[in-house]
């Protein structure tokens, strides 16, 4: 196998001390907020947002003041944006059934599809506010039928920021705050004074985001560890240097921390694409931050063939897998490690991103060797359950289950097991005698 990186990014333990600084930060902050409540909620958002309003929560009026300020073109965006992710959400619901089946006659089991009672859905505002990242996450919890779907997102020059509000409003959203970074996250999982705690975390955001998810995992549930945007291209010689640049800076532009991959098995795509690159950033507004994510965190891997293309990829397992070659399909049935695949030229990560009806919080580092995405199913608890409905089948599994107990010792398991023997199989089973039942008998 023959894979030359033409570019490499930062080095990993130069990540990896980036990554600590952050968690000590973090502990630090959680810690602050569980102690002392709204008030380190008060410093942090003044600290950060220079924000301090009478009270985090938009009611009713606020936020119904918020929504006229967005124009009727962009309201007409947000409302069909969410329809498709709202149709798509629904499909997924549907294929989730509760089922109940006979295995034994008279035993019955089954399993029930639970919404999770509460969730908190953050979503980033900073540089870029992600209106979309409410559709994905309130939208979401509400077609999954949450009964409490709490969202936050932080002002932008001082105030709510009205299309967020309205994204947020019309998703479903039931309370609404204005509450950005680390202070949104710990308020929701660790509650203050004013606000409940919630059951879950999702939505995507800065590191500081991140890792606070990573640290109240446990306490609280969460979709997923998100890190930084990542994005992968995947590219042969049909199509050209200035689809595979634009893909690649499209999504390096979300911080200066944000890998951008370029996976070929054409030299003269990969040096191309490198030219374009440089061409790009001469005029692109986003520059600053591209370009500092192109140079410390983008590679451009030069492979063989497509299986090596094939490996490269599965191996750095990406959040965004663009695939434009002349076997498309192949990749798609293939590929086993990513966060989502944007099939052929046509298609874009900007659409997942934003409007086509996928979600946008996908797994980050190398997460897609073991989890998906954020979808309806990330709200629903699958819980089992059992019924015996006849004296002989609670005779016959109450045999077997004491003889296995006590194969491992456990004899007040094994009594209640007996117990059943004796009520419902009319056997007379002396405490701590499953060897001497017989299934056969």
């Amino acid at each position: 196998m023959t894979i030359t990186h033409l570019k490499r990014g930062k080095p990993e333990a130069e990540r990896a001390e980036d990554d600590a600084k952050v968690r000590g930060i973090v502990e630090a902050t959680l810690a602050d907020i569980e102690a002392r409540g709204d008030a380190a909620i008060r410093e942090l958002s003044v600290k950060f947002d220079r924000y301090d309003p009478p009270s985090f929560r938009l009611g009713a009026s606020e936020i119904e003041a918020a929504m006229q300020k967005v124009s009727a073109r962009e309201m007409d965006d947000i409302k069909f944006a969410q329809t498709q992710i709202r149709t798509f959400a629904e499909a997924q619901r549907a294929s989730m059934t509760d089922i109940e089946v006979e295995t034994l006659p008279g035993v019955i089991l089954g399993h029930k599809n639970i919404p999770v009672q509460s969730v908190g859905c953050y979503v980033p505002g900073g540089k870029f506010p992600m209106v979309a990242s409410a559709h994905m996450s309130v939208l979401t919890a509400n077609v999954a039928g949450v009964p409490r779907i709490v969202a936050s997102a932080p002002p932008v020059d001082g105030a709510p920021h009205p299309a967020i509000v309205a994204a947020m409003h019309l998703g479903g959203a039931h309370e609404i705050y204005v509450l950005g970074g680390m202070q949104a996250v710990g308020a929701m999982a660790l509650g203050t004074e004013t606000i409940d705690p919630v059951d879950m975390l999702v939505g995507p955001g800065n590191a500081f985001v991140a890792e606070a998810k990573r640290q109240l995992y446990g306490r609280v549930g969460i979709d997923l560890f998100a890190g930084p945007t990542e994005t992968m291209v995947i590219a042969d010689d049909t199509v050209d240097a200035e689809m595979c640049a634009t893909d690649l800076l499209g999504q390096a532009e979300h911080g200066y921390n944000s890998p951008a991959v370029l996976v070929t098995n054409s030299r003269k795509l990969a040096e191309a694409t490198l030219a374009e690159i440089d061409r790009l950033l001469a005029i692109l507004p986003t520059a600053e931050t591209a370009g500092k994510s192109w140079t410390d965190y983008g590679e451009v891997i030069l492979c063989d063939t497509h299986d090596e293309m094939l490996a490269a990829a599965n191996d750095i397992a990406s959040e965004h897998v663009q695939v434009m070659t002349d076997r498309d399909d192949w990749f798609l049935e293939h590929m086993h490690s990513y966060g989502a695949l944007f099939l052929g030229p046509r298609t874009n990560v900007a659409n997942g991103d934003k409007v086509i009806g996928t979600n946008h919080t996908l797994p980050t580092k190398k997460a897609g060797r073991y989890t998906g995405g954020l979808w309806v199913g990330k709200f629903l608890k699958t819980h089992s359950y059992q019924r015996v409905t006849t004296d002989e089948a609670a005779a016959l599994i109450g045999e077997y289950g004491s003889r296995l107990c006590m194969l491992e010792g456990f004899v007040g398991h094994a009594e209640q097991c007996n117990l059943r023997v004796r009520r419902y199989g009319g056997r007379n089973v002396p405490y701590g005698a499953a060897a001497e039942l017989n299934a056969a008998e």
